[in-house]
């Protein structure tokens, strides 16, 4: 199975602090693969480094077989920040048509209007930003992040702080991009949303991995435990 994202031997250090151990993976082509890991377990420095924001100490880490560049990369990615990078003082859809003409769309007005539509924005199109709740304005952020179809969605906590019904109305948006072929790498603390939608998973403490694979070969390497048990357990209880 081709690989689209191939993290080798990558060591991270801050200083004299090693954030990331020499962590090699990979995420396979058209799969969703769930990037764990307590906060400060080097998850998000290992997508930053992956898309060309930080330079590793040592390793390489590839998109398509090359280190990633936006100018000339033939894959093209979405990237859902855990910190949210629209402009809070231009309205609703004034960012998103922005957006959408930066990525090429052909008719970037129509594209959002039925996006808010399906989020049940409609009526905050012609407010500014910041009047929304952060829930909403993160609504509007996965919008921007999958408008031109990805073929690589790096979604850095996507549901963060939502309501059930919420969550599932943004795990139904993921998974329709899913369907659409795009590869999806997803950092989250719920568990839950790992069993139901990855095909495989690493999980990272301290820069190491500690579980790696299918969730399948997950739970059979620890005893056929719950990924929530298994997280648990490799954090000894800590705090996150």
């Amino acid at each position: 199975m081709k690989n689209i994202v191939e993290i080798k031997h990558f060591r991270m250090d801050f200083g004299k602090k090693t954030i990331i151990k020499d962590l090699s993976f990979e995420v396979h082509a058209g799969e969703i693969f769930g990037l764990l890991g307590a906060n400060g377990s080097g998850k998000t420095t290992t997508l930053r480094a992956l898309l060309g924001l930080y330079t590793p100490t040592s390793g390489e880490l590839l998109v398509d077989g090359k280190p990633y560049n936006a100018e000339d990369s033939a894959v093209t990615i979405g990237y859902l920040p855990e910190e949210r990078g629209l402009y809070r003082k231009e309205t609703v859809i004034d960012n998103m048509v922005y957006f959408g003409k930066l990525k090429g769309l052909n008719d970037p007005l129509g594209w959002s209007q039925r996006y808010l539509k399906r989020v049940k924005l409609e009526d905050k199109a012609n407010l500014k930003l910041e009047k929304l709740s952060g829930g909403q304005q993160q609504k509007i952020q996965l919008g921007v992040t999958i408008m031109n179809n990805p073929k690589l969605l790096i979604l850095d906590e996507p549901t963060k702080g939502f309501d059930p019904m919420n969550r599932r109305l943004l795990m139904e948006i993921i998974e329709e991009s899913h369907q659409k072929g795009a590869a999806i790498i997803m950092i989250t603390h719920y568990m839950d949303e790992v069993e139901k939608l990855c095909d495989r998973a690493i999980l990272l403490k301290d820069g190491v991995a500690h579980a790696y694979g299918t969730i399948d070969e997950i739970k059979k390497a620890h005893k056929n435990k719950s990924l929530e048990q298994i997280f648990i357990d490799v954090y000894g209880g800590e705090d996150e």
